[in-house]
């Protein structure tokens, strides 16, 4: 059965599925839709056009749906749209769209730790983990199974590609690829994230595939038919990386690259 604790708010416009439980002082306005068996522990605020998947935990002082901070589109009704298993810890913010009709998007068993912040616009891909108080500007898209380090920075409209790894207090201010590691302030592109690789079973090839294209793509100056045989290669994964680096508009987080220390 659902459970509203006495002293929460829920308008009559809120659509709550089975199995819901709203904890004490939440409030929960008119055109949010939260599924099935999740629960809001307590002070959250979930406001309007917000859609919750099912099974999900929002921790206590959340806010969800709060307005774009954006100063040229304030009153803006877009929308936050979360999927399923999806966890928030407490303190969350997770902002609106800045365009009416768009959305601010959530993948399926994301875990938001506590403090952490996702701005409007933004586009967070599935089984990413959000360490505390990292910070998601505006516009930023996250692919699947990316890892953010604790109280990283993300500059709006950057990239974070799949299973990408950002060090903690890294300062990101351009796209960082698939299957890299980035760390640093001002952030610079590590090596590939093997670890990460080995543990979702990628093959010894394909990891030594995706150095190399990560030896190609991270150094500056790279010869164009280099390239072009990164765009003929039969490892999907180096051509999701080629493809990510080629609609770059901000281009891609380096390696940095100098005399060697003696």
């Amino acid at each position: 059965m659902t459970r509203i604790h006495p002293t929460a708010v829920v308008d009559p416009g809120a659509r709550l599925g089975e199995g819901v439980r709203i904890g004490p002082f939440c409030v929960v306005e008119s055109d949010v839709e939260l599924g099935e068996a999740t629960v809001l522990e307590s002070h959250c605020v979930i406001l309007g056009g917000t859609r919750w998947g099912a099974r999900g935990t929002i921790g206590s002082h959340a806010v969800v749906g709060g307005e774009a901070q954006h100063l040229a589109r304030r009153g803006v009704a877009g929308r936050v749209h979360v999927g399923d298993d999806v966890v928030a810890r407490e303190g969350v913010s997770i902002h609106r769209a800045s365009v009416a009709g768009a959305v601010t998007r959530i993948g399926d068993r994301t875990y938001l730790m506590s403090q952490s912040h996702v701005g409007h616009d933004c586009v967070v891909g599935s089984d990413v983990v959000v360490v505390n108080h990292v910070l998601l500007g505006g516009h930023v898209e996250v692919g699947d199974r990316a890892f953010l380090g604790g109280g990283s920075a993300i500059h709006q409209f950057c990239r974070v590609g799949e299973l990408a790894m950002i060090g903690g207090l890294a300062k990101v201010t351009q796209d960082c690829l698939p299957f890299a590691v980035v760390d640093g302030n001002p952030a610079r592109a590590i090596g590939p994230n093997s670890v990460g690789l080995r543990r979702i079973g990628a093959s010894s090839s394909t990891i030594a595939a995706i150095k190399r294209a990560f030896l190609v793509l991270a150094t500056p100056g790279s010869e164009e038919d280099v390239r072009a045989s990164l765009r003929a290669s039969e490892v999907a994964e180096v051509r999701a990386m080629i493809a990510f680096a080629e609609h770059s508009t901000r281009g891609i987080t380096r390696r940095r690259v100098g005399r060697a220390r003696s």
